[in-house]
């Protein structure tokens, strides 16, 4: 099981990473943009009522939407989706049911995916070592 802690620890363990101020939130640096790779689910409870942060699910960037049908199929106790990220590739966690060796595999493949080509690059050949 995992919680946003593990989340927070593991996010920052990742170069050029920042938490978004204000919210639970992460991003890297791409250029002068910062692109995010995971965050709080922000839940619609009500209809036409604001969204609110659910504390217990993260949503998280894929690499596309093959991936993320791949991951919807595998495991639909731990990952799910809502209409609100319909054609978007990122996928729902349930963060009581993803163990925290999984999860650090999944929130570095989001980093990729946001990250600029020469960063990711280093951080592949940082893990070879």
């Amino acid at each position: 099981m995992a919680t946003q802690a593990d989340v927070r620890r593991i996010a920052l363990s990742f170069p050029e990473t920042t938490e978004k101020q204000g919210h639970f939130a992460f991003e890297v640096r791409h250029g002068a943009k910062y692109k995010g790779f995971c965050w709080v689910w922000l839940e619609r409870i009500e209809p036409k009522k604001p969204r609110v942060p659910n504390p217990s699910v993260l949503a998280v960037r894929v690499a596309g939407l093959d991936a993320k049908e791949i991951l919807l199929m595998a495991d639909t106790d731990k990952f799910f989706t809502e209409p609100h990220y319909d054609g978007f590739p990122a996928v729902l966690v349930r963060l009581e049911k993803i163990g925290k060796t999984e999860l650090r595999e999944l929130l570095q493949q989001a980093w990729l995916t946001q990250a600029p080509k020469a960063l990711a690059a280093r951080l592949r050949a940082d893990a070879r070592t």
